[in-house]
C-alpha cells in the first residue's frame, strides 16, 4: 500500500479509537453494570492502538544512528 493510503487508513483508525475511547467513557460515567461490553470494548480500542502503531512504523522508517 502507498504513503497515501497508509495515512488514510490511519486517519480512519484514528477515528475508530477515539469513538471506542469515547463510548468507554460514557459507559462509565453512565455507572452501566455492563462490565463485558466495558471489557470488550476496551479491548477493541487496544487493538485499533496497535493497528495505529503498525502503520506509524511502516510511514516512520527507522534510523540507525
Amino acid at each position: 500500500m502507498n504513503d497515501e493510503g497508509l495515512k488514510s487508513q490511519l486517519a480512519a483508525l484514528k477515528l475508530e479509537h477515539r469513538d471506542l475511547d469515547d463510548a468507554i467513557h460514557a459507559l462509565i460515567e453512565l455507572g452501566s453494570s455492563q462490565q463485558m461490553q466495558i471489557a470488550r470494548l476496551k479491548r477493541a480500542k487496544l487493538a485499533k492502538k496497535d493497528q495505529i502503531a503498525a502503520i506509524e512504523d511502516q510511514l516512520i522508517p527507522d534510523i540507525i544512528a
